[in-house]
């Protein structure tokens, strides 16, 4: 063995230290809206304004994350990313503290939009650290892992938000993610060579180039609209239980644990059946178990069903979908932007991200009109999912990062 290349177990631990960062990253993004969240009713209370105007805490959140994803897509193509990650960070903490000391609702709004464009980097930049930390078929295992544990901040992080809240006030969610992600800066400048360098795309013309590419847009709209497409069904089913059908909290609770947990299982399976289905088959099979799902629950709606409780069984069904499809989904969209990792990571989860919020919205004013429009809404976004696959190209199944886009810890 070459005196230049580690042992194949001190590679292993480089790559699982180095996913570990990137799973951070991320996952302090996401405790950004989720943390938050409880404190979000109290705040005009503390500083003055509206429940309304309350709820654009949030919001600023989301649109700041929204405008990252597309300047650290363009940043990422020209620039080491694990420095701008650094960068990143040190700017969050900076807003985050900021928040904390705001005098008025409006200026915490303001900083809540520069913050949700720090945390946008984590998102970016996550899927092509693994794309080059990572063989082909390790890489759709570390993005299902990914998934499985970024599925839990919504569940858990609430929980402690609101704990938080009862115990030290609202200021405390935001004093925790700065000193999180002061403590995450340090660690990633000071481990960075863990982390794979950005390397230059091999096509230019930037983000028009892959907006034009057929190949691209089937994974990155496929991945959308399916993800979207359960987003807006979580969104919209708490008033819908609730309002509509007469449920409780709990219910929802209950619905959302099964889904996560049946999500978990698939998406952590998907790495072990990609190699016997194909990718191809594997994204078929996942995009069609979620749009029957999204149709099951449809029929049962229109048949007049409204126990919340037998939701469960086809919402099960849509989250397996999503995560036997999801992580192969994402990293198909990845070697099909050609180098172009932190533009194509960041229109994937911009198009989750409308998606999200398109569909929410066209819900919206029938949200109490029962089970039958959010039903309908989500069957049809991910019908659309079933139609992008059907229309557009699609790689070539052993398609796969070449050896030069490795990290320099090699395959894992």
């Amino acid at each position: 063995m070459s005196q230049h290349t580690p042992p194949a177990g001190f590679a292993s631990r480089r790559n699982t230290l180095a996913f570990l960062l990137v799973v951070s990253a991320t996952m302090l993004g996401i405790a950004g809206i989720d943390l938050v969240l409880p404190a979000v009713p109290s705040l005009p209370g503390v500083l003055g304004g509206t429940p309304a105007l309350a709820q654009l805490v949030i919001a600023a959140y989301v649109a700041g994350t929204a405008c990252g994803l597309l300047l650290f897509g363009e940043l990422g193509a020209r620039f080491d990313p694990r420095k701008l990650l650094v960068v990143s960070l040190l700017g969050y903490a900076l807003c985050s503290e900021l928040a904390a000391r705001a005098p008025t609702m409006e200026v915490l709004i303001g900083l809540r939009f520069v913050q949700g464009l720090g945390c946008a980097a984590g998102a970016v930049f996550a899927p092509g650290f693994i794309n080059r930390l990572f063989s082909h078929d390790k890489a759709v295992s570390a993005l299902g892992l990914l998934g499985s544990i970024e599925s839990l901040a919504p569940a858990l992080a609430p929980v402690f938000g609101a704990w938080l809240l009862l115990h030290f006030g609202w200021q405390a969610s935001f004093h925790l993610v700065t000193v999180l992600a002061l403590l995450l800066a340090l660690a990633i400048a000071v481990c960075q060579h863990l982390l794979p360098a950005g390397s230059a795309p091999r096509r230019s013309g930037g983000y028009a180039v892959l907006l034009r590419d057929p190949v691209f847009l089937r994974y990155a709209l496929s991945q959308a609209f399916v993800l979207g497409g359960l987003l807006v069904f979580v969104f919209g089913a708490p008033a819908v239980i609730v309002v509509a059908l007469g449920g409780g909290l709990s219910d929802f609770i209950v619905l959302q644990i099964c889904g996560i947990s049946f999500f978990i299982l698939a998406a952590n399976l998907s790495g072990r059946l990609l190699p016997r289905l194909g990718a191809e088959r594997l994204i078929w099979t996942g995009t069609l178990l979620a749009a029957c799902g999204a149709v099951l629950i449809l029929l049962y709606a229109l048949l007049g069903g409204r126990n919340p409780l037998l939701i469960i069984a086809p919402s099960a069904v849509l989250n397996i979908g999503l995560g036997l499809r999801g992580p192969t989904g994402f990293h198909r969209a990845v070697v099909a932007a050609h180098g172009d990792d932190s533009r194509g990571s960041a229109l994937v989860v911009l198009a989750v991200l409308f998606t999200a919020s398109a569909g929410t919205t066209l819900v919206a004013p029938f949200i109490t009109a029962g089970l039958t429009p959010l039903a309908a809404m989500t069957a049809i976004i991910t019908l659309m999912a079933v139609m992008v696959l059907k229309l557009l190209p699609a790689l070539p199944d052993d398609a796969q990062p070449g050896a030069a886009e490795a990290g320099p810890a090699g395959p894992g």
